[in-house]
């Protein structure tokens, strides 16, 4: 499989969503997994084989360049709009790809996984992000 194709104008936040508003440390676009650095308190796109980018906060609602607000959902349904949509109860976790989100299957030799949820319709996930610290083997 590969990283679902998010349409960002179709990202929603959905029943149960926890949010958080901050600001954006680069350009963001809604439905990109993030991380929130420490130094700056900024949101960054998290990536599962990036040391220091491991640690997802929550997905971005909406697209933000440097220096803008983005709104980042935690936990709850979101509609994910994705074109490669997900599938009821497959597991998700943060991709390879900085700010993408793939199915459990596609973490490979050396990624960390981070749990983000489960798909729960054709059109939605729901977030539980599990920041495991597991590293897969080789």
């Amino acid at each position: 499989m590969a990283d679902l194709s998010i349409t960002a104008t179709e990202v929603l936040a959905g029943a149960g969503a926890d949010t958080e508003n901050g600001i954006a440390g680069e350009a963001l676009t809604a439905g990109q997994v993030v991380y929130k650095l420490s130094t700056d308190k900024k949101f960054y796109k998290a990536d599962c084989d990036s040391a220091g980018k491991t640690s997802v906060y929550g997905i971005a609602l909406n697209g933000a360049a440097i220096g803008q607000p983005v709104s980042v959902q935690k936990s709850g349904s979101i509609t994910i709009g994705a074109t490669a949509a997900p599938t009821v109860g497959e597991i998700y976790v943060l991709s390879g790809t900085a700010g993408g989100i793939a199915p459990e299957a596609d973490l490979a030799s050396g990624d960390t996984v981070s749990i983000l949820g489960v798909g729960e319709s054709a059109s939605s996930i729901q977030l539980r992000i599990n920041n495991t610290g597991v590293v897969v083997p080789a």
